[in-house]
């Protein structure tokens, strides 16, 4: 009734699958590998390559390499035109500082001269190791990276040059009202000194046309014309000291007698005086009132001992009343040479100096040229 079990047989992979979904899975395997291959194929540079054309792809490569390597050159190129120029900048702005230098120490050399001969200005220049002047030596390329640098220098060189041209002026300015002054104050007495001509007035060479930005004139123009105006002034003061103008002694503190007519001392009456008496010590030093020749030493009536003194500009001084003599006829004397001593010989009531001025032979007041003396005092004190 009972019969033996039976045994289960093995279970086969696939076995249960339908052979329907089994060939399907395989389908779209095998679509998908075409459709990538299909992709890969159809990539431009790969399918170039695929197709043997690698060395095109090779060739497209090394000409945009060349593209590139032009447009660096091109950029080189730009940068060394470039320091080219800033270079060429320089080497220019080089030139026109050490011209400026040079021009700028002109104008110290005629303020130098200028002070010496007694002329000073507020805007003399003063130039020293720390002016405020870039040198160009000091601007290099590699410090140009704009114009800046370059702008600097050439402004500091402008100011530079609008100085030196202030300075010149000044120095022009000064020069030449010390010189008006000067001659006004001679002249009012009848002196006229010499004074220099133009200096340098000799020019020439052939006509050319005008250039525009091509003016010669300039700071050497400017400097000539201090060169002229400080010969002038040099002229003039020289004539101050060769002019009668000058204290007939050190020390002139009272005149006891004026010039013009006045009450004579010994009869009372009125009478002509023909100087200025100046009374001082007997032995008091008697100078000469300017350059000139003693024409006349000796004993003179009315005049007791007298020196007379005959200058350049024709005038006559007299110096009477003395008590001794210190020069000799013919002996030519500067001003404030000592010529005698103060005494009270000839027509004369107690020592003094008889001091006197003659032109042409005609006494003239001694007042003015003393006071002419002193306004232009100022001048000789350098």
């Amino acid at each position: 009734m009972f019969g033996a079990p039976r045994k289960k047989s093995p279970r086969v992979p696939g076995a249960g699958i339908r052979p329907g979904y089994l060939y399907g899975a395989f389908a779209v395997l095998f679509g998908t590998n075409v459709l990538t291959l299909v992709a890969f194929l159809m990539a431009p540079d790969i399918s170039v390559l695929l197709n043997g054309q690698n060395d095109v792809v090779v060739s497209a490569y090394e000409d945009r390499i060349a593209q590139l390597r032009v447009e660096v050159d091109r950029l080189h190129s730009r940068q060394f035109a470039q320091t080219g120029d800033i270079n060429l900048q320089l080497q220019e702005l080089t030139q026109q500082q050490e011209v400026l230098l040079e021009q700028h120490q002109l104008v110290k050399q005629l303020a130098q001269k200028a002070a010496e001969l007694g002329i000073e200005t507020a805007a003399a220049p003063s130039v020293d190791e720390d002016d405020d002047v870039t040198p160009v030596a000091a601007v290099t390329p590699a410090a140009t990276g704009s114009a800046g640098d370059l702008a600097e220098v050439g402004a500091s060189m402008t100011r530079m040059m609008d100085d030196s041209r202030m300075a010149l002026a000044a120095l022009s300015v000064s020069a030449t009202e010390s010189t008006d002054t000067i001659l006004d104050v001679l002249g009012g007495l009848g002196i006229k000194p010499r004074m220099p001509d133009g200096l340098s007035d000799a020019v020439g060479g052939p006509y050319q046309p005008p250039v525009e930005g091509a003016d010669a004139s300039g700071i050497v123009d400017d400097a000539n014309d201090v060169y002229l105006a400080l010969a002038r002034f040099k002229a003039a003061r020289s004539a101050i000291d060769l002019a009668p103008i000058h204290k007939p002694m050190g020390s002139l503190n009272r005149i006891s007698s004026t010039f013009g007519n006045r009450k004579d001392p010994f009869t009372g009456g009125r009478a002509f005086h023909a100087g200025l008496d100046f009374p001082a010590p007997k032995g008091t030093t008697v100078l000469s009132a300017g350059y000139g020749k003693v024409t006349f030493v000796g004993e003179k009536s009315g005049y007791g001992n007298l020196v007379e003194i005959t200058h350049l500009t024709g005038l006559v001084t007299r110096y009477g009343h003395l008590s001794a003599f210190l020069v000799k006829e013919g002996q030519i004397v500067n001003t404030g040479t000592p010529i005698a001593k103060v005494g009270s010989t000839g027509r004369s009531t107690g020592p003094h100096l008889h001091f006197e001025v003659r032109s042409k032979d005609v006494a003239v007041d001694p007042g003015k040229y003393l006071a002419a003396g002193k306004r232009l005092a100022r001048f000789l004190g350098a």
